[in-house]
């Protein structure tokens, strides 16, 4: 069980812990060779930890939007299944940005984490002006029992993986892009609402997200995709957007078609993972157009038999 210590600067870990530090914001391969390296810490008795900003320093500071690759609930899932045992969501704010960074690190990672392990890329920075970095971790290090590792930058098809470039790809719709770089298809994970019911009438019976406010989205349009609930794999056909045929409400959301699948599932929390583009969302003229689009949507992405 994820143990998550959020929105408080006052708390205390007895247990001795491997610290992985960054911002997570995808955990993509490049932060998931950070993980590895804190998971194998376990072996040794220490508890795997991330430490991590919220809000991101890039939003507390007016360099980006709010729209992130993985939500604050789908990191602490993904977290939780990876086996982290803490989560640190340390409250950024003008005043915690501004503590010099040697004292972050006595009093915050040394004392109050009871840090024997901090895994860290090249590009970590932490304290007043960003002057923390990897490099000040390995000079402080000895005198606080603590050991440092520093890890690289990871390349995929030789270029280099980092949030901007995920999210570059997820706003170009390049699905297949973002799985390599991100180490697993995109994920847009919720709880099954009801929607108008077109589907059903349709007779397509298909499950809604509404996916959180500061969740980035690709382009609205049709995709293939997997759903899991309840340690299922499904196959699926997803559109995001507004559904214009059937709606003026504009309400952003993801509608799943499941192939062989007729349970009753509202409430339920699923992942659903945009795996491929196949069309762009478009008004259709009226309903009868938008039924044979969706049986063209619906065979063409049908699952071959003997292909997963």
């Amino acid at each position: 069980m994820l143990e998550i210590i959020s929105g408080t600067v006052d708390f205390y870990l007895e247990k001795e812990t491997a610290v992985a530090m960054g911002k997570f914001d995808g955990i993509h391969t490049g932060h998931r060779r950070l993980l590895e390296e804190v998971l194998e810490q376990k072996e040794k008795g220490l508890k795997a930890c991330v430490f991590t900003f919220d809000p991101s320093p890039n939003l507390l500071f007016g360099l980006s939007d709010n729209k992130m690759i993985t939500t604050r609930e789908e990191k602490r899932r993904l977290f939780e299944r990876m086996g982290i045992d803490i989560l640190i969501e340390f409250p950024l704010t003008f005043e915690t940005a501004s503590i010099p960074p040697e004292k972050f690190v006595v009093d915050c990672l040394a004392r109050q984490m009871n840090a024997r392990f901090i895994a860290a890329g090249t590009d970590l920075s932490f304290g007043d002006g960003g002057r923390g970095d990897a490099n000040l971790l390995r000079l402080m290090a000895p005198d606080l029992g603590m050991e440092v590792k520093t890890i690289d930058k990871v390349c995929v098809d030789g270029i280099e993986v980092s949030a901007s470039l995920i999210r570059t790809k997820v706003e170009a719709g390049d699905m297949e892009a973002v799985e390599r770089f991100l180490g697993m298809p995109y994920p847009v994970m919720g709880t099954v609402v009801h929607g108008n019911h077109v589907g059903s009438g349709l007779g397509f019976p298909t499950v809604n997200l509404l996916p959180e406010a500061d969740k980035l989205l690709p382009p609205n349009g049709v995709y293939e995709s997997e759903v899991f609930y309840r340690g299922k794999r499904l196959n699926g056909i997803s559109n995001v957007g507004y559904k214009p045929t059937v709606t003026a409400e504009r309400l952003l959301g993801v509608e799943t078609y499941l192939y062989d699948f007729s349970e009753d599932i509202y409430g339920e929390y699923i992942e659903v993972y945009l795996k491929s583009f196949r069309r762009p969302e478009k008004r259709f003229a009226d309903l009868s157009a938008l039924k044979a689009q969706l049986l063209q949507d619906i065979e063409g992405g049908r699952p071959q038999k003997g292909k997963k």
